[in-house]
C-alpha cells in the first residue's frame, strides 16, 4: 500500500492505495503550526480507523502547495511508514507536456489533476479544482497541458464579503430554494452559489471558443458538490482526482 498526501492551503487529503485501487479518503485542517509529532498522531489515527496498519505501507507520495507544512508532514509520514515519501515536484516524472511560460510554476496539485484527467477521459479537457482558490486547467486534444485560470475560491469571496460588511453574518452553503432571495441568508446563498456556477459555465464556454472545440469538463476539489449541480453545463465531478494522479505519478517513480 502507498500513502498519498496533498497539502492544501485549507485541507490536507490523505489516501491510500493498493495497486489501482484507492482504498480511503480522509480530511484533515492544515495547520501550519503542527509538529511532525502531532501531524504523526493524527495520521496514525485516520489509518487506524480505517482498519489498517502504519506498518502496511511501502512507500508514501505528498503534493503541496504550502512549502512550510510539506517537509513536517514528510518527516511524519515517514516516521509512521519507515518507508522513503516522494514530494512531487522537479526530478519526478509525471508524463505531463507543459506548455506555460514557465513549467516550474505549475502547482504540483494541477499536475496531479491533470495527469489523473488524461488517464481517465478523452481529450480535450478543462479542469476545474474549487478548494482555497478555484483554479481552472486546460488540456488540448494531443494531451497537452496548455495553463489556465487561477480564481477567488467560494469561501475566500463568502469570507470577504462578510469581513467587509457590518450587517452580513455568515452562512452554510445549503442552496436557497429560488434563485431571487426573499431574505438577507437567501441572498446571500443565491449570489454565491449561483453566481459560482455561472462563472465556471462562462468560463468553460471561452476556453472551449480560444480551443475552437467542445472540451471534457471535469471537476474536483472539496467545494465541487456544491457548485456543480448548479452549472448549466455537463461536468463530471470526481472526487478522487488528485490521489488517482499522486497514484499514477507514484507508479511511475517508484523503480527510483
Amino acid at each position: 500500500m502507498v500513502l498519498a498526501v496533498d497539502i492544501g492551503n485549507s485541507n490536507i487529503v490523505l489516501g491510500c492505495f493498493e495497486d489501482e485501487k484507492i482504498l480511503f479518503i480522509e480530511r484533515l485542517s492544515t495547520n501550519q503550526n503542527c509538529t511532525a509529532l502531532e501531524y504523526t498522531i493524527m495520521i496514525k489515527n485516520i489509518i487506524e480507523l480505517n482498519h489498517l496498519s502504519n506498518h502496511s505501507f511501502h512507500g508514501g507520495i505528498i503534493s503541496s502547495v504550502v512549502p512550510s507544512v510539506t517537509d513536517t508532514v514528510k518527516q511524519a509520514m515517514i516516521r509512521l511508514t519507515g518507508k522513503p515519501v516522494m514530494v512531487v515536484g522537479p526530478g519526478v516524472r509525471n508524463g505531463l507536456k507543459i506548455k506555460l511560460d514557465n513549467p516550474a510554476q505549475l502547482g504540483s496539485d494541477r499536475v496531479a489533476d491533470a495527469v489523473a484527467a488524461i488517464h481517465d477521459y478523452p481529450c480535450p479537457l478543462i479542469i476545474v479544482d474549487m478548494g482555497t482558490a478555484t483554479t481552472i486547467s486546460a488540456v488540448d486534444r494531443d494531451k497537452n497541458f496548455l495553463g489556465g485560470m487561477i480564481i477567488p475560491g467560494l469561501r475566500v469571496s463568502l469570507d470577504s464579503l462578510t469581513m467587509r460588511t457590518s450587517q452580513l453574518p455568515k452562512i452554510s452553503l445549503e442552496p436557497p430554494k429560488k434563485v431571487i432571495g426573499s431574505n438577507t441568508i437567501d441572498c446571500m446563498k443565491s449570489g454565491i452559489i449561483y453566481s459560482t456556477a455561472a462563472s465556471i459555465d462562462g468560463v468553460i464556454e471561452r476556453i472551449e471558443e480560444e480551443l475552437g472545440e467542445k472540451c471534457t469538463v471535469i471537476s474536483t476539489g472539496g467545494l465541487s458538490r456544491a457548485i456543480i449541480p448548479f452549472c448549466k453545463r455537463d461536468i463530471i465531478i470526481d472526487d478522487q482526482l488528485l490521489l488517482k494522479g499522486l497514484m499514477i505519478i507514484y507508479n511511475k517513480n517508484k523503480s527510483k
